[in-house]
């Protein structure tokens, strides 16, 4: 489980799936008792009888309320397995895949050569300045035809949404390429911060697009 403020008050946690049903039991058991529900097909939120607020966003939504049990939709909806295409690219590495909830189904990685900055001056920094761009464009291509061969055959198959994640810049630079549009299209948070595109970071990332935000705000003092 993840921690960090929240604009506004109260703080934001990320909860897998596996354990949000005991997650919600703390929630009640610390705070008061069995919380109160409100929802819509976005959000949850549960108000403990100490005041104590859970504001659980919905991934992969819409989620379809029951009335009266708000707590148990939300826990089915977040166990389901679906079908998502992830997308990892920093400058000269990305990593391409297809889960089913948690499961690798296929995948591809890879990486190519991008030199850093000189700190040469003159016609010198200018030629190995253009060497430079011209390997981060080749590089985004290699990414972007990799996406394209192994992500867009889900796309048909019944693709519940696309996560990216790695460099936001890199990722913007792909927006433009007319083959990715369809993912794109369903493309969902949250964006993963993650180091350089391996398969073992790649293989760890259901545990943040999967996990349920969290919202938490204390009861007011006294």
């Amino acid at each position: 489980m993840s921690a960090r403020p929240a604009a506004g008050g109260g703080r934001w946690v990320s909860i897998p799936p596996s354990r949000l049903p005991r997650w919600l039991a703390n929630f009640a058991t610390r705070h008061g008792g069995p919380p109160s529900e409100t929802g819509t097909p976005e959000q949850v939120v549960f108000t403990a009888p100490d005041g104590a607020v859970a504001e659980c966003h919905v991934p992969f939504g819409p989620l379809e309320p029951r009335p009266g049990a708000l707590a148990e939709a939300l826990i089915s909806h977040v166990s389901r397995d679906r079908r998502v295409a992830v997308l990892l690219v920093r400058l000269g590495g990305y990593a391409a895949g297809v889960f089913e909830g948690d499961r690798l189904l296929v995948s591809k990685v890879g990486s190519r050569l991008v030199h850093g900055r000189s700190a040469a001056g003159g016609w010198s920094q200018q030629r190995f300045a253009r060497r430079r761009e011209k390997q981060a464009d080749e590089a985004l291509g290699a990414a972007a035809d990799v996406a394209a061969r192994v992500l867009l055959p889900s796309v048909a198959e019944g693709l519940a949404g696309f996560v990216a994640g790695g460099d936001r810049k890199a990722i913007d630079e792909l927006r433009g390429d007319r083959r990715l549009a369809p993912l794109f299209v369903l493309e969902t948070g949250p964006f993963l911060t993650v180091p350089d595109p391996r398969l073992a970071v790649l293989e760890k990332t259901p545990e943040e697009f999967r996990a349920v935000r969290i919202r938490v705000v204390d009861p007011p003092p006294g």
